[in-house]
């Protein structure tokens, strides 16, 4: 496993951040929804930044727009930060749905029925 560089983690936490203030507030397409940035992951060289979103109540073709939505502003978004962030350069952003919070609901579920059953069998 690569070792986590405290400056790539404080710029990973930043860029978070940025972007989660500038989606919600610059970005004025109605098509968006509620879209939140769950992890950005920057790469030692900063070339690149794998931006992690999650889409509150989408469908899996509109998660896809959505994304295209994020991918044509990524120019806009890319340009804001480097005006909000200290850096010499500004890595692409490339957005990224993140399935985290749909797996995590999935598995609770699934604890629940379990102990409900659990329940139901010892009465």
């Amino acid at each position: 496993m690569p070792r986590e560089f405290n400056r790539t983690r404080r710029i990973n936490e930043q860029m978070q951040r940025e972007l989660a203030q500038l989606i919600q507030q610059e970005i004025k397409d109605p098509r968006l929804g509620m879209v939140t940035v769950s992890a950005v992951e920057v790469t030692r060289d900063l070339s690149l930044a794998r931006v992690f979103v999650s889409v509150l109540g989408k469908e899996s073709e509109e998660v896809d727009e959505v994304l295209a939505i994020l991918d044509r502003a990524g120019g806009f978004l890319r340009h804001e930060l480097g005006q909000r962030m200290k850096l010499r350069t500004i890595p692409k952003l490339r957005f990224q749905f993140d399935k985290s919070i749909i797996e995590g609901n999935r598995l609770s579920s699934l604890i629940d029925e379990a102990i409900a059953r659990d329940e139901s069998s010892k009465d």
